[in-house]
């Protein structure tokens, strides 16, 4: 679990409580492969680094800090991973002090775009992590020269990092994703069922994931097996 040893206050309520699936061997689907690959590289590596993770909604941003903080801690060392949604209400302050962990991740930092507190916040706590020789991994919606920023020097550092592009998912990643977390239920989705479900539900993996939620609920209390005529029943497709 992320260290949160040496905060307080906010940090200490709002530290993400990583999820069981948040690994890179569940991070399921060809078409990021690649940049998950990348970033279980950085995060066995004992070098320092400094990763931005990009990409629209539903392409797994959360997904892949929460796995490198998983790894940084399965390896012996220490990791925080921040949501910087949950940490607005609190102002800049909140990164106050975030810089002990070995890997500080900080997800959806694009919210902060244009908020002047926040951003020299960033850039403090960027300089006191590497100071340390210690790493920063974050998440953004677009590459860091397309967003609103406007403190030049924070644009600078984030452009100077590496950074990982994230692609929209496919069908067949789509599919991959779908399969895959319903065998982690114990269920058994054929493709033809999968098919079946794809075809009907909203484009993005979050809602996706929400009607598996309700099918593997449903299932169970029915103690029914994943067939088409079921699936139609429980979604009244």
């Amino acid at each position: 679990m992320a260290d949160k040893t040496r905060m307080s206050g906010p940090q200490l309520a709002l530290g993400v409580r990583l999820r069981d699936d948040a690994r890179f061997e569940n991070f399921h689907g060809e078409r990021n492969a690649g940049a998950a690959a990348h970033l279980v590289s950085l995060c066995a590596s004992t070098d320092r680094f400094m990763a931005v993770v990009c990409g629209d909604k539903d392409t797994g941003k959360s997904h892949l800090l929460q796995a490198g903080c998983r790894r940084v801690d399965e390896l012996g060392r220490t990791s925080v991973c921040m949501s910087i949604e949950e940490l607005l209400r609190f102002g800049p302050e909140a990164l106050d002090g975030l810089d002990s962990p070995s890997l500080v991740a900080l997800d959806d930092l694009d919210l902060i775009a244009g908020n002047p507190g926040w951003e020299e916040a960033v850039f403090h706590l960027y300089n006191r992590v590497t100071d340390q020789g210690h790493s920063l991994l974050i998440s953004l919606r677009d590459l860091p020269g397309a967003l609103t920023f406007e403190l030049e020097d924070l644009v600078s550092r984030l452009r100077h990092g590496l950074v990982i592009q994230l692609g929209i998912y496919r069908d067949d990643d789509r599919m991959t994703i779908l399969q895959s977390r319903a065998e982690q239920r114990g269920l058994v989705m054929s493709d033809e069922v999968a098919v079946f479900i794809l075809r009907r539900a909203p484009r993005k993996l979050a809602a996706l994931l929400e009607i598996l939620d309700r099918l593997d609920e449903n299932s169970l209390r029915a103690q029914r097996k994943l067939t088409i005529p079921f699936v139609k029943s429980v979604m009244a497709w």
